[in-house]
């Protein structure tokens, strides 16, 4: 009998050839693009003819509904809360390892594929599944996937991660799927315009007040046009005047003030983690020495990390980091494996 693989299949040539590679390992294949708020032009319709191409049947499921819960809710309480959230992170633990983890049980398929750039080994002495970067270290995914469960990596399949994104544009031209050439989607997809908190604004129906924007010492400098328009490191649109370079170095929504200082004043030796998720292990019982990355495209940095609470890391560099920002996820690395990591706080 023939293992069946559900794949989640988003338009994009990733997917695609994710479903392509799942296929020739021998899988029964079907595939399943999520509808979670109007389609962006051609993207079910460019899904639904690979999956013609290949001879596997395709769905389209409305999870739109989950979304706007899990996700895009999230995303505005963070903002509201003076935090910078990472939705993709969300999206993935609830969304697309969560919901539709449940949908591929429903459709009696053994496992769950999806073209991100990652891989899953196992442990035989821990017994645990690990997750580890993807060959490809400029398309590496694993940080965005470090709240994944060891259920779900138990039933996640990830064909891409031990190739080149080059390896896989020339799989799908060679199989000539109507989306080879198609351009990668960069920003967070509810708000393709990058204009987060016109999004936030429309979306509540809310008007965030103009407040004060000081300095460290409390100094007045100016006013700023609703504090979730401001972000930790920010350095253009603050409309100051000031003879040297200022960027947001606090948030404060007590006071519905902007803190602006020099560069040197973004920079901190260490951070406290919540609500977090351990993969390589079940609890770190002792100082352990790892590489963090802060945000998804900072390269990763030497560190201690120290599990503090049940639900609470401490992690200190080596050397102090920039713009540490609240909301955003540390992600704890030994070499190629995803330690785990945990909302910044």
């Amino acid at each position: 009998m023939h293992t069946q693989a559900l794949i989640a299949m988003s338009g994009g040539v990733d997917s695609s050839v994710a479903a392509a590679l799942m296929l020739a390992q021998g899988y029964e294949c079907i595939g399943i693009t999520l509808k979670l708020q109007p389609f962006a032009a051609g993207d079910a319709d460019d899904a639904q003819s690979v999956a013609s191409d290949l001879g596997i049947p395709h769905h389209i499921v409305d999870f739109s509904a989950d979304f706007d819960r899990q996700v895009m809710q999230y995303f505005i309480k963070t903002y509201e809360q003076g935090e910078t959230p990472n939705p993709c992170i969300v999206c993935n633990r609830y969304i697309k390892f969560g919901a539709l983890m449940t949908q591929a049980q429903q459709l009696n398929c053994d496992c769950l594929a999806t073209g991100h750039y990652a891989r899953i080994a196992h442990d035989p002495v821990s017994k645990r599944f690990l997750l580890q970067k993807s060959v490809d270290a400029k398309k590496d995914q694993s940080y965005v996937l470090y709240c994944l469960s060891q259920e779900q990596l138990g039933r996640a399949r990830f064909p891409l991660g031990e190739l080149s994104k080059q390896q896989v544009r020339a799989i799908a031209e060679q199989k000539q799927f109507v989306n080879n050439a198609k351009a990668e989607s960069q920003d967070i997809c509810f708000v393709p315009d990058g204009d987060y908190a016109g999004f936030i604004e429309s979306y509540t129906g809310k008007t965030w007040p103009p407040g004060d924007i000081i300095d460290l010492e409390g100094k007045t400098l100016g006013r700023h046009k609703g504090i979730i328009r401001y972000t930790i490191g920010q350095r253009r649109g603050l409309g100051v005047a000031v003879n040297t370079p200022l960027y947001v170095a606090a948030k404060s929504v007590a006071n519905n003030t902007v803190t602006l200082g020099p560069d040197s004043s973004l920079y901190r030796k260490s951070l406290i983690a919540r609500d977090i998720n351990l993969i390589a292990c079940a609890r770190i019982d002792k100082q352990l020495r790892i590489t963090v990355k802060t945000r998804y495209l900072q390269a990763e940095q030497p560190a201690i990390a120290e599990q503090t609470g049940e639900d609470e890391l401490c992690i200190t560099f080596d050397s102090p980091q920039r713009a540490i920002t609240p909301g955003q996820a540390a992600v704890m690395y030994d070499g190629d494996i995803v330690i785990g990591g945990g909302t910044i706080m």
